[in-house]
């Protein structure tokens, strides 16, 4: 994963008035096709898995600098600004039930997109491994509660996702041409206001290791896995931890749930050993496992064979127009409006004398910045 920085992103009260969304879905709609007509579809994924892009484009459009909305609002202005027959993108999904619907709307995309019934199921395994990954396999704290899936008419896609905890975000990106394996270093980025003291992260080069021995784990069945644990017994967090003082809050409350595994980690151990997975993302593929049995896999992995698990949390502008609660000051409407009226008349034009529009564009932001 490659580690671009960090963004604070508290929770904010309220929600965005409907007179700086329709201006935001405008403006985000112009700034997307300026960057698709000069640079394409896959550039302009590119930049919405660069965290600092997407705040910076936040940002222009008006919202708040700091807040987790900005994740959920901006998303949501995209969703209603691409017309997928136009630019060749689209966004599915979204915050809280939007979520659901992505599968379908993924499959809505097909007949848009010419997309085949395979490439289509692709995308839909794409879209729900990364949420289940940054759930299950990338264990920080943070519940997700939105997820954005953009995806392209060539079948490139990017994942903006968001989850909760307390009251700080944490934000999650990925994009499909930086995805070798989505259940080893899968990320673009992970932003996030805190570090935390420590977190399971199944995704780590570290852990590797440890996935393998759960897949082993888990095609012996989870009578196994409880014998192993009654014949460890229970062991003191000074053996068990070694040198790593870190996990003591962590360990303590999770070492209970192997020692005796609840009801619903036992039955999705046992469909995952009806299943015979032959990998770890088939493993974690599989309805059913989530946080629980991928904890309780890793951690008797650690247990019974020795093998230590990397507990490193993975996380790692200027204002155009203002913001929705007046920081840095009000939004201005006016030059808000001209800004969209500006894109949208280059835009027209770029579509006759393309080339010739934005470069002339390329000129005015060299002379200004």
């Amino acid at each position: 994963m490659r580690k671009t920085g960090t963004a604070e992103l508290p929770l904010h009260p309220g929600t965005c008035p409907a007179w700086l969304f329709e201006r935001m879905v405008k403006l985000s709609g112009e700034i997307t096709e300026a960057i698709v007509l000069e640079y394409g579809t896959q550039e302009f994924l590119r930049r919405m898995s660069d965290p600092f892009f997407f705040q910076s484009l936040g940002c222009a459009v008006g919202f708040d600098f700091h807040s987790s909305g900005l994740t959920t609002t901006l998303t949501g202005a995209l969703k209603e600004a691409l017309e997928p027959d136009n630019l060749g993108l689209a966004v599915c999904g979204g915050k809280g039930r939007s979520s659901k619907r992505t599968p379908q709307e993924i499959q809505g995309l097909a007949d848009i997109f010419s997309f085949s019934s395979h490439k289509a199921d692709e995308l839909e395994h794409a879209s729900r491994m990364s949420a289940k990954v940054d759930n299950s396999c990338v264990q920080d704290g943070y519940q997700l509660y939105h997820h954005a899936f953009l995806v392209s008419e060539g079948g490139d896609w990017a994942v903006v996702q968001q989850g909760m905890n307390d009251r700080f975000a944490r934000r999650y990106h990925w994009l499909s041409e930086n995805v070798r394996s989505f259940v080893e270093k899968p990320h673009s980025s992970i932003v996030g206001e805190r570090r935390e003291a420590s977190a399971l992260d199944m995704t780590a080069h570290e852990n590797e290791e440890a996935r393998k021995i759960s897949v082993d784990l888990a095609r012996d069945g989870p009578q196994k896995i409880m014998t192993n644990v009654r014949e460890v017994g229970q062991r003191s967090l000074e053996e068990y931890l070694g040198e790593s003082p870190v996990m003591t809050r962590l360990v303590m409350q999770e070492q209970h749930t192997i020692t005796k595994l609840s009801k619903q980690t036992v039955a999705a151990l046992k469909k995952a050993y009806e299943f015979q997975p032959d990998s770890y993302e088939d493993l974690v593929s599989i309805n059913g496992i989530g946080p629980r049995a991928v904890r309780a896999l890793a951690l008797v992995s650690n247990l019974i064979y020795g093998k230590r698990l990397s507990w490193e949390d993975p996380v790692r502008f200027s204002f155009a127009h203002g913001g929705k609660d007046g920081i840095p000051y009000p939004v201005d409407r006016q030059t808000y409006q001209k800004t969209i009226d500006l894109l949208g008349d280059a835009i027209g034009d770029a579509k006759v004398e393309r080339k010739e529009k934005l470069n002339a564009l390329r000129r005015l932001h060299e002379l200004v910045g």
